[in-house]
């Protein structure tokens, strides 16, 4: 027999006040699985979707190889822009070492002799330059996956459990009807050897 609805269930999260048990541990989770029909749904707590005995994360492929290229467009610009402050950072610096030099070698020669000189050499420290801040911006946090395929078990045990809440409903509205219960007999009775004594 076919199966009602598709293996994949789709994670979604709902407000805080309209959390529902775990069909799993019974605490209250905002986390749900839904069909893409949207035949059957379930809440279920996020910890369980990482439990590999529960469901396993169907991964789109295309999706993951155009966030694989987007990611690399990035890296590649960001790169190029570092290249390029490094190389204006660069011809800076060599321009002003050509003066720095010129200065220092006027300095040295009014300042290299006697005791002046001496101490001027010792308790001059150049100021710390301050470390230059990773500009990389921290990387966004895993994606974790929306589409899941339950395991067997707990996937006949869905499909059991619609097919119990169908058979359900079904007796209820066959209670409803009036011909459901036998009627009372109007006749009297009549016994089956004769006539009653």
């Amino acid at each position: 027999m076919a199966a009602p609805w598709p293996n994949l269930y789709t994670h979604r999260k709902v407000a805080e006040e309209s959390s529902k048990a775990c069909d799993i541990c019974y605490k209250s989770s905002t986390s749900v699985l839904i069909t893409p029909d949207k035949k059957d749904f379930f809440y279920v707590c996020a910890v369980h979707l990482k439990d590999k005995n529960f469901a396993t994360p169907k991964v789109d492929e295309d999706a993951v190889k155009a966030k694989r290229e987007r990611e690399l467009a990035e890296e590649t610009e960001r790169l190029k822009k570092e290249y390029e402050e490094k190389q204006k950072k660069k011809k800076e610096k060599e321009s002003k070492d050509k003066e720095e030099d010129a200065k220092k070698a006027e300095e040295e020669k009014k300042k290299s002799g006697g005791i002046y000189g001496f101490f001027e050499r010792q308790f001059k420290g150049e100021p710390d330059k301050p470390a230059e801040e990773a500009s990389t911006p921290p990387p966004p946090p895993e994606d974790e996956p929306r589409v899941f395929e339950l395991k067997p078990a707990f996937y006949q045990q869905r499909i059991q459990k619609k097919r119990q809440a169908d058979a359900a409903k079904r007796d209820r509205e066959r209670v409803k009807q009036p011909d459901y219960f036998p009627s009372v007999p109007t006749d009297p009775p009549v016994r089956k050897n004769g006539p009653a004594p």
